[in-house]
Parts: C-alpha cells; sequence; structure tokens
C-alpha cells in the first residue's frame, strides 16, 4: 500500500510567511504581519496552520559536531521488499534525524549523529542493519560541514 501524501496548497501571503521565516526563524508575527499586510493576530493563525499540517517546523539549526556529537554521517540503505516500511522502522530509530527514499544505488539514505564512533557503529549495525528487509548499509562519515541552508524559497 502505497501512502499519498496530500499537497498543502498555499496562497500567496502564506508563502510570503514562509519566506519570512526562512530568512528569520525569530521574527517576530508583528514584523511579518507588516511585510505581508497581515496583523500580528492572523499572521500567529496562519504560522499554526501551517506548522500543524507539516508545511514546516521552526526549530534551531544546528552542526551536531559543534554540540559535543562526535560523528554525523549519510548512510545509504539497499532494501529487499517494500521499501516504505523499512524507511519507516529505521525513521523510529532517536538518533535518525533524516530519512529519505531515494531512486539509484541506494532505496533510502539516511543521516544521523552519534556521540562516538562506537556508538555509529552500533546504530548501523544493531539498529539498521538488523531491520527484516536491510540488504546492505554503506557509511559516509562527515568530515566538515561547509554550507547547510533552508532559505530556498516557496513556489
Amino acid at each position: 500500500m502505497t501512502e499519498v501524501r496530500a499537497t498543502t496548497v498555499l496562497d500567496p501571503v502564506s508563502k510570503a510567511i514562509v519566506e519570512q521565516l526562512q530568512q528569520d526563524g525569530r521574527r517576530s508575527y508583528a514584523a511579518i504581519g507588516k511585510v505581508v499586510g497581515l496583523s500580528e493576530a492572523a499572521v500567529r493563525q496562519r504560522v499554526q496552520r501551517l506548522v500543524e499540517a507539516g508545511v514546516m517546523q521552526i526549530v534551531a539549526v544546528t552542526d551536531p559536531m559543534e554540540l559535543g556529537f562526535a560523528r554525523q554521517a549519510m548512510v545509504g540503505v539497499k532494501v529487499t521488499g517494500p521499501v516504505p516500511p523499512i524507511a519507516d522502522k529505521i525513521a523510529d530509530l532517536p538518533e535518525v534525524d533524516y530519512v529519505v527514499m531515494t531512486a539509484g544505488s541506494f532505496d533510502v539514505l539516511v543521516e544521523l549523529v552519534a556521540e562516538s564512533d562506537e556508538r555509529l557503529l552500533d546504530i548501523v549495525s544493531s539498529g539498521i542493519r538488523a531491520i527484516d528487509g536491510v540488504l546492505a548499509t554503506e557509511t559516509f562519515m562527515y568530515l566538515g560541514l561547509r554550507k547547510q541552508t533552508y532559505s530556498w524559497g516557496v513556489r
């Protein structure tokens, strides 16, 4: 059974609010309201609806290596059988922060953070590889962060 994700249709005002928050996630609702032509309360309501619909999250973007995590890695996963249930099981692992199903050499790409090399090995070996249907993994350890941005605008 394939899950079809409903697409939220955004009007120009909601898109403008998203763009304002992409530029600065701490921008006040009052300041956003002045730019988009709404009251502070109306912006607050729209932001809440956008968050509840899964269109956006408002979070602090960090560099895990600067926060005490010794390892950040991308793991390519090859699977047998249906991909979505395996991707869902991987997504349930607490150290995993990003899971995407792909076309190409890997069926799933997984980003994770770990406190040590030993913990990274444990996550991959006892976590990801232990899931039924996982055929193989390849781990790409991050050595340095050069760019991380989430301000690609809206269409």
